[in-house]
């Protein structure tokens, strides 16, 4: 294959995380990764192969010798995008007829300790199972480690991704209106999300009113009215798949005094969340930065969730910012933050930026104004 295209990375980035994956192999004493498409595997070369009912997968052996790609011969044109070709992989097609878990075993020596990913089927888990005479187990501490590092590529894409996402949010005054449904917004958003540079839409949340206190309401044939409070929580994924995730929320016409006062309380919280993550802090400390202030202030139980998810290849990934994390924060890791208020039947409001840990801090990737936003 020649130069690479936009849905991926050089193929350097590619072979030096295999390398990386082969020492953490070891490091867990394992004899091989067995990867099927998915984030994993297109994290590793670069692949958006689909999972089929047929067997596609990596194979990673810990003994240093050239991974593998098990995969149907029909399928062999999904490895053209990828990386492939120019790690110099093997590649062990196979023809229905036969057995492609015994062509996965034949490739390892007789008692192997394999990991698999966390999202591979039943169909072909239970299979391998048979052939190594026993479930394999989780390959997730392996790409944990490996994913929740982002490199200089990965943050450059989400930079992107950042950005094509708050000029979305910047157009959104334009789609909140009186008058209009929920679903009309949505709309508008969506097609705003591909136009500002998303390879496709992700999700879109246009909570207005009461389901604003539904954290993960979508959209609806409600009409906004005067005095809703809107939150807009919308993302997607930006080329080589690297997924944008920010939360605002906006006012149709002058908060009452209340929703005033409870909203700045709100964003005091997420500033000093985001102002508590640097290298060395556990994650809980982080969560624990946006939940205390508003417990202070009398609402603590209308904060319903964890304070944000870790983001890259998928929408939520590692590290979790949550209550009872002690994992070490670590320059790479990114994530969001994204502390929020629910009172069920009346309102809500999310503020969410996503941000990567630095060398003394963190640098924010949405710099859209975090204000409860007047209409």
């Amino acid at each position: 294959m020649s130069a690479h295209s936009d849905s991926r990375f050089a193929a350097k980035i590619y072979g030096d995380r295999l390398e990386r994956a082969v020492d953490l192999i070891r490091a867990a004493h394992l004899d091989a990764l067995l990867i099927t498409p998915g984030p994993d595997l297109r994290y590793l070369i670069g692949s958006t192969a689909d999972t089929i009912e047929r067997l596609t997968c990596l194979l990673i052996p810990a003994d240093g010798a050239t991974p593998s790609v098990v995969l149907p011969k029909l399928e062999l044109a999904s490895l053209a995008g990828s990386a492939a070709d120019e790690l110099g992989l093997s590649v062990l097609d196979w023809v229905d007829g036969t057995d492609p878990y015994g062509i996965v075993r034949s490739a390892l020596h007789a008692g192997s300790r394999v990991a698999v990913t966390e999202s591979m089927p039943a169909l072909h888990l239970l299979p391998l199972a048979e052939q190594f005479s026993g479930l394999p187990v989780s390959a997730t501490p392996v790409l944990r480690e490996l994913r929740m590092i982002k490199d200089e590529a990965e943050i450059a894409a989400l930079r992107r991704a950042g950005s094509a996402i708050d000029r979305v949010q910047a157009r959104v005054p334009d789609f909140l209106r009186v008058g209009r449904t929920e679903a009309e917004v949505g709309a508008d958003i969506e097609a705003a999300i591909v136009e500002e540079g998303h390879s496709e839409v992700a999700f879109v949340i246009v909570g207005s009113g009461p389901h604003g206190a539904d954290p993960h309401h979508r959209v609806s044939d409600r009409v906004l009215e005067v005095g809703d409070v809107v939150v807009i929580d919308i993302g997607g994924p930006v080329d080589p798949g690297y997924y944008s995730d920010t939360t605002r929320t906006y006012v149709l016409g002058e908060p009452s005094a209340r929703i005033a006062a409870q909203y700045a309380e709100l964003e005091r919280a997420q500033a000093a969340s985001v102002a508590a993550v640097r290298p060395g802090v556990t994650a809980e400390s982080v969560d624990a930065a946006a939940r205390n202030p508003l417990t202070e202030a009398g609402f603590g139980s209308a904060f319903i969730h964890r304070t944000g998810h870790g983001i890259g290849l998928s929408a939520h990934e590692e590290p979790y910012i949550t209550a009872g994390n002690e994992l070490i924060l670590r320059p790479g890791m990114a994530f969001s933050i994204e502390p929020g208020i629910y009172f069920r039947g009346e309102w809500g409001a999310r503020i969410e930026d996503i941000v990567v840990v630095t060398e003394d801090g963190c640098e924010p990737l949405n710099l859209r104004p975090h204000g409860l936003t007047v209409l």
